[in-house]
């Protein structure tokens, strides 16, 4: 399995695909996936920048995964209560699509042509390291079930939150509530948490064009700073690129 690296990752779909050219970021918007194990504080960093990108003027949108859409909301309490496990992992898999499908076609592409910044709590990574490397479903089930499913839809930029999994797990039992009980993933072994980490890890070394990886268990304000310029980064990039693509008037 990977060792773990600390350099920036990953190669998505092609620009053609995600983004039609000719078009500035004001116009198309920006998508970015958040990802990692449990307790990495990806909800704490998509909330710190969203603020820093609204304050600077960017229309935002939070949302999050199993859910972030009246559809796909309907189905998170199945599979994070661990109801659907006793379907199988296909079905699963496939459950988890089309909540994604939902929350792609009603959320995430309409607030991107729409000129916004989307911020997603967890996407197709997720699916990719969650039932595919440790759900044992193999490539030729989960690529195409991904590519039907996200329609095109590739983050723009991908954070990959990277913490020891004990320390990760450790984090999630403090933000439960009392008496509140470990989720369907938060309860597995301790190597299933070693495996997903290495996991996100070998597909940042793969696609390096949209994946960062961060080390979480850095200062909360230190890793936001960090986020913020790439992400501040990636937007010039962008526009940089556009202009270069533009006809001249």
């Amino acid at each position: 399995m990977p060792t773990h690296s600390k350099q920036n990752g990953a190669a998505r779909i092609s620009v053609e695909q995600a983004r039609p050219l000719g078009h500035s970021i004001l116009a198309r918007g920006f998508f970015i996936s958040f990802e990692g194990g449990e307790g990495v504080g990806k909800t704490t960093q998509i909330k710190r920048l969203a603020e820093s990108l609204r304050e600077a003027g960017h229309d935002v949108v939070e949302t999050r995964e199993p859910g972030g859409s009246p559809g796909a909301e309907a189905v998170r309490h199945v599979l994070l209560s661990g109801a659907a496990e006793a379907l199988g992992a296909k079905l699963e898999a496939v459950l988890f699509a089309a909540a994604r499908s939902d929350h792609v076609e009603t959320v995430i592409r309409p607030a991107v042509e729409a000129g916004k910044i989307v911020l997603t709590d967890r996407f197709m990574d997720s699916s990719r390291v969650y039932q595919g490397v440790t759900g044992g479903l193999a490539p030729d089930f989960m690529t195409p079930l991904e590519r039907a499913t996200v329609n095109g839809m590739v983050p723009d930029l991908t954070f990959m939150l990277d913490i020891e999994p004990e320390e990760g797990l450790r984090r999630a039992a403090a933000r439960r509530a009392e008496g509140e009980a470990a989720d369907r993933f938060e309860k597995e072994q301790v190597a299933i948490h070693r495996k997903r980490r290495e996991a996100f890890l070998e597909i940042a070394r793969n696609e390096p064009d949209r994946c960062v990886v961060v080390d979480a268990s850095a200062d909360a304000e230190a890793i936001a700073a960090e986020i913020h310029s790439r992400v501040m980064n990636a937007l010039r990039d962008d526009a940089k690129m556009v202009r270069k693509k533009a006809p001249a008037k």
